[in-house]
């Protein structure tokens, strides 16, 4: 008996730690863009989240008043669902930093924004982001010490940012 609970304790210290995948994604729409983050297996506590626009083939920027660096439609930066801390952004500001306090694996936080991108002949105009306009843009997570870095490329509006779940 005592050698199956050491065989098992043993065994539970040897298996490797189970992987979560940590999605961002950014859905274009009116009048509201969003960036959305989920965890599908493991909770998150006390993650740094940085999303960085400056490399963005379309040179996006957060539109947050009427009468400053974007076009027409301009919207506040918002959390919309999850316990987040977000700093405070400035018009044509082109980060995002903010503190995912909790979230539930399975739940998703959402932030929306206005985005605008600063091409002079962009293929949606400058109010909406199509296509591989956020190609470049980075997302940062610090998680426990560890961070992860992953870009937006070839047009596609999701990343997948993989850790170990934490205990």
């Amino acid at each position: 008996m005592k050698k199956a609970i050491l065989c098992t304790a043993l065994l539970a210290l040897l298996a490797p730690p189970a992987i979560a995948d940590i999605t961002v994604r950014f859905v274009e729409s009116a009048p509201k863009d969003r960036f959305v983050i989920s965890s599908d297996t493991c909770p998150l506590q006390d993650v740094d989240v940085l999303i960085d626009l400056d490399g963005s083939v379309g040179g996006l920027i957060f539109d947050v008043t009427g009468a400053g660096a974007g076009v027409e439609v301009f919207q506040p930066v918002e959390v919309q669902s999850g316990l987040v801390t977000a700093q405070p952004v400035v018009d044509g500001d082109q980060q995002l930093s903010f503190q995912i306090n909790d979230l539930r694996a399975g739940d998703d936080i959402v932030i929306s924004a206005d985005l605008d991108d600063v091409l002079t002949n962009s293929s949606l105009g400058q109010i909406r982001v199509g296509g591989s306009e956020l190609d470049g843009a980075v997302v940062q997570m610090t998680i426990a010490g560890e961070t992860q870095t992953a870009v937006f490329a070839e047009g596609a509006n999701t990343l997948v940012l993989a850790h170990s779940c934490l205990s």
